[in-house]
C-alpha cells in the first residue's frame, strides 16, 4: 500500500482462514455490503457483485435486472489481494472520471486473517476531497463497511 497520496486505511482480523475471508470480500458481495443505505444505483439494489479477474467489473444489481458500475478490478490475486477502482464521484453517482483506488490485502495471522484496506488517490476529488476523506474513514464509511464484512465472514 502506498504513503503518496491521500488515503484513508483501516484494518481488522477476522476469525476466518484467508482464503475464506478472500471469497466472501469477493464472491459474496452482495451478501455482506449493507445494499440499502450503499447504493448509487436508480433502482432498488437487490444484490452486489464483482467479477473476479483483472478487467472485471464491481457493480450493484437492481431489482430490475439492471446494473450501476461501482469500478473495476485492477489487480486480482487470490487469496492475498484485490484492487478496485472506486468510480463513483463525490455526488454519489458513477462516474468514470472521479476514479479513485481501493486496495485489499489478506494476510494469515494466528488466529484468522488481518484484512487491510486503503482507499487512496481522494484528490482526486479537487476541492470536495477533504468531505470524501471524511465520509470514507467515517463509521458511515470503509471502518463500517469493514465490520458489516467481519459479520459476514462469521456467519459465512
Amino acid at each position: 500500500m502506498t504513503e503518496t497520496t491521500i488515503a484513508v486505511r483501516h484494518a481488522l482480523t477476522v476469525k476466518a482462514p484467508v482464503d475464506r475471508a478472500f471469497a466472501v470480500f469477493t464472491q459474496r458481495l452482495g451478501a455482506w455490503w449493507p445494499l440499502e443505505p450503499y447504493s448509487i444505483g436508480e433502482a432498488k439494489a437487490v444484490d452486489a457483485a464483482l467479477e473476479p479477474r483483472e478487467g472485471g467489473r464491481w457493480y450493484e444489481i437492481g431489482e430490475d435486472g439492471s446494473e450501476c458500475d461501482w469500478g473495476h478490478v485492477r489487480t486480482f490475486d487470490p487469496p492475498h489481494r484485490v484492487v478496485l477502482s472506486w468510480e463513483i464521484s463525490a455526488d454519489w453517482q458513477p462516474d468514470p472520471t472521479a476514479t479513485s483506488e481501493v486496495e485489499v490485502r489478506f494476510t494469515e495471522v494466528e488466529g484468522g486473517t488481518r484484512v487491510e484496506l486503503e482507499h487512496r488517490g481522494l484528490e482526486t476529488y479537487g476541492a470536495r476531497t477533504d468531505e470524501m476523506r471524511g465520509i470514507f474513514g467515517s463509521e458511515h464509511g470503509w471502518n463500517g463497511l469493514l465490520r458489516a464484512f467481519a459479520a459476514g465472514v462469521e456467519q459465512a
